[in-house]
């Protein structure tokens, strides 16, 4: 097996980072990417120079005829990224270069990308955005927090508004990571310029567990209102804090289950079984002795 060079820990993911992607299913990092590598990106698509690779490729093969598209995947900051989620050593399952022209007249419709596996490991989606998108671009929508509700593929189309979804709007650079389940859709562009996404979908390799800087693992200083708003649920444990936050498309009752979903997910990342968040798995788990 192809050795990997060893990340510093300043480039991982956090731990509040983790359990963010965890809940809500993306993470996003505005201008991550520097403006000479969008530049260039712009360029390369003008000279139809985005080549695609074989799907299973390792990534650290690819793109190496594309030289802005590997400059962007060797940032630190973003090869950091990568490894924290599907680990060192991934490998491409396909991208996608998303060009939505001027004038639409249609968004596209709601969907989830290509689930035909319900392991809990997950693959993850780099969606980037070399240029300026305003609301008026029509960038991606998606719902957070819905990468555990698995459907198949367009069978909810006709779902064009969600309460709580999000219109991508972002400076050049701008990178989101999604958890391949996410619902999304490409959004109307109403502007006379065209708007250009890159997606790559990346597989892991390894088990993912521990990958990110856990350094902060035990840190018990995080305040809630940092990261959600001032009626956010506070737990002395961070993590927590992050998953118990509903999602506002969530019912008054069945957002439970999403949550339980979260400590599953949590549990794997971990490799603790014993994690648990508010007592909710706990209670699934309970085997009372039989009566005699």
């Amino acid at each position: 097996m192809k050795k990997t060079k060893a990340m510093s820990k300043e480039h991982l993911l956090t731990t509040t980072q983790m359990a963010l992607f965890v809940a809500r299913g993306f993470l996003r990092f505005d201008g991550i990417v520097p403006g000479e590598i969008n530049e260039a990106f712009l360029q390369a698509v003008e000279d139809e120079a985005i080549t695609s690779n074989r799907p299973g490729s390792p990534l650290d093969d690819c793109y190496k005829d594309v030289p802005s598209v590997r400059a962007l995947i060797d940032l630190p900051a973003v090869t950091g990224i990568i490894n924290s989620l599907v680990g060192p050593g991934s490998l491409i399952d396909h991208h996608a270069l998303h060009k939505c022209p001027p004038r639409q007249e249609r968004s596209q419709y709601t969907h989830a990308d290509s689930i035909i596996d319900l392991r809990t490991h997950f693959d993850i989606q780099l969606m980037y955005f070399p240029q300026n998108v305003t609301r008026d671009m029509g960038g991606t929508r998606f719902v957070p927090g819905t990468h555990f509700r698995r459907v198949n593929e367009s069978s909810i189309s006709r779902y064009q508004n969600i309460l709580g979804q999000q219109h991508i709007v972002c400076e050049p650079g701008s990178l989101f990571v999604m958890h391949h389940g996410i619902w999304h859709g490409g959004g109307r562009n109403r502007t006379d310029q065209t708007r250009y996404m890159f997606k790559i979908r990346l597989n892991p390799t390894l088990r993912q567990r521990l990958l990110w800087n856990t350094d902060d693992l035990e840190e018990k200083s995080l305040d809630p209102t940092a990261i959600f708003d001032k009626d956010a649920y506070a737990h002395p444990d961070p993590v927590q804090t992050i998953f118990e936050r509903r999602e506002k498309w969530f019912g008054p009752d069945e957002g439970r289950l999403e949550i339980v979903n979260r400590i599953k997910l949590w549990r794997f990342l971990l490799g603790d079984d014993s994690f648990d968040s508010h007592y909710w798995l706990s209670r699934l788990e309970n085997k009372p002795e039989t009566a005699t």
